[in-house]
């Protein structure tokens, strides 16, 4: 059954959970309606990432207009490395002529392309390869940096990848992510071992979970003649268990099925307990160029009848219970819109990168693979805010919400949050029963004006919450022409 879009406020409040969420020092945000009781005059807003221009080009002659599957690394001394897939021609997944790149930046908005003189390839040694000839892995190679705490030095990445030609997906290892050697001569997930069809032929993507203390991998795969997501975990990232469907929540409506070629779920990197997905969306068959137009730009004929975009999903699998098997889809619109021009609407474009990173003191920044099949083919990078995908917003004439009862640890809290000069924030906090508890009420709260990414709550007693840690309590967030993006409980 689907509800008009208005109720929404008014529905969230069957979705309390009888026992208090135990939050602790956890930096929340306000993607989803998981710690909302009710809202009034207040609704949850998915952000518009801003178009930052073009990043890099894939112009090298083992690059090319087929260059795609993306992952953005932020290494452990700060800067940032792009892996993606060279490729100029179109052959079959898994060619040897596919091969793995890398570029570098140290700000996320100049990059550059080393000279590694690893793999010699178009008779040239000096080049930006770090993978080829790997028995179809280049396809879709996807690493990350393993971040548990024993993680031997020659094991400091890693990564998953595969095709069904090759027999699955393979492990890989590494000590500075750029030379790279098989785990196992065996795929770690053969083809036998998932009676999904067409499993692994996109980007696989895995990750060592603080949260959950293991890693875990969401791969696509089809089911019933739709790319879905799947979820396997393991401990050894060897041996993974069977795979889990993932299914689609919608706070108050059926969440579509919908094609995702790819998912890009990753610990996000300032709330790590919560997993965020940009993924491809696509829509076959929905052809927007006609023959002329998609001669004008040069475009593979074989890549215009279709087109793509990004949408935005979280997941909470900490919690457990069923949690571990479903997507958030809060806002079911577009994340990241094609681009102005032509260049934007064909097959496979808009594709994002796997990981959000940090580019500056307030900003974060996602990176998309555009002109797909084009000569122009490229990154993109788009910014928000940080911690800014999307927002407990107020218009003009005031409202609130209340959270489910939580449980805190610490002494003062902090908000990301944004007013215009006649707005404001203010919270205070409330029992189980909704009665306001003295010294920390609405009209104690002192008031909350300007635009910051930390801002420490206070009122008329002090900012400290220590009388109210490990209780179980409400907060409720009165606004005014105002946006509240995240908080944290701090010591």
């Amino acid at each position: 059954m689907k509800f008009p879009a208005f109720l929404l406020p008014f529905l969230l409040t069957p979705l309390m959970a009888a026992d208090p969420i135990h939050i602790d020092g956890r930096r929340e945000l306000f993607v989803d309606s998981f710690l909302l009781d009710t809202m009034k005059g207040t609704s949850l807003r998915l952000a518009i990432p801003r178009d930052e221009g073009a990043a890099f080009a894939f112009d090298k002659p083992w690059e090319g207009p087929f260059s795609g599957y993306a992952t953005i690394l932020t290494l452990p001394d700060g800067r940032l490395r792009a892996y993606y897939r060279g490729k100029q021609v179109q052959d079959k997944d898994g060619s040897d002529s596919e091969v793995t790149c890398v570029a570098e930046s140290k700000d996320g908005k100049t990059w550059t392309k080393p000279d590694l003189s690893i793999y010699e390839i178009m008779g040239e040694k000096k080049n930006n390869i770090v993978l080829a000839y790997a028995k179809t892995s280049c396809h879709n190679f996807s690493p990350f940096v393993d971040t548990r705490a024993d993680v031997p030095k020659d094991e400091q990445f890693k990564a998953l990848a595969g095709t069904i030609e090759g027999g699955g997906l393979f492990a890989w290892k590494s000590a500075d992510g750029l030379n790279w050697q098989r785990m196992s001569e065996n795929p770690v997930m053969p083809n036998d071992s998932i009676s999904y069809p067409w499993k692994f032929d996109s980007q696989n993507v895995a990750f060592w979970s603080s949260a959950e203390n293991r890693y875990v991998s969401y791969y696509r795969v089809f089911e019933n003649k739709v790319r879905r997501i799947v979820r396997s975990e393991s401990q050894d990232f060897l041996t993974w268990t069977p795979p889990v469907l993932m299914e689609y929540r919608h706070p108050v409506s059926e969440a579509p099925i919908e094609h995702l070629y790819t998912n890009q779920t990753h610990p996000y990197f300032r709330a790590p307990h919560l997993y965020v997905a940009i993924a491809a969306r696509f829509m076959p068959g929905r052809q927007v160029l006609n023959d002329e137009q998609a001669k004008e730009i040069h475009v593979d004929p074989r890549y215009f009848r279709d087109t793509s975009d990004a949408i935005f999903m979280t997941t909470r699998p900490y919690e457990g219970g069923d949690s571990r098997s479903h997507y958030d889809r809060t806002f079911l619109e577009g994340f990241i819109r094609g681009g102005i021009g032509i260049q934007n609407w064909v097959s496979r474009t808009n594709y994002p990168a796997l990981n959000v990173v940090p580019t500056g003191a307030s900003e974060m920044s996602i990176y998309v693979n555009q002109d797909y099949a084009q000569p122009t083919s490229h990154m993109r990078r788009y910014s928000l805010r940080t911690d800014g995908f999307a927002s407990l917003h107020c218009e003009y004439s005031g409202g609130n919400a209340v959270t489910r009862p939580i449980v805190f640890s610490g002494k003062h809290l902090s908000i990301n949050f944004s007013t215009s000069a006649a707005g404001g924030v203010r919270i205070g906090f409330e029992d189980l029963n909704g009665k306001p508890i003295p010294g920390f009420t609405m009209g104690d709260g002192i008031l909350l004006i300007g635009n910051e990414i930390d801002r420490q709550v206070r009122w008329k007693s002090g900012g400290d919450l220590s009388a109210l840690a490990g209780k179980p309590v409400r907060m409720r967030i009165s606004m005014k022409d105002a946006d509240v993006y995240s908080f944290q409980f701090t010591e």
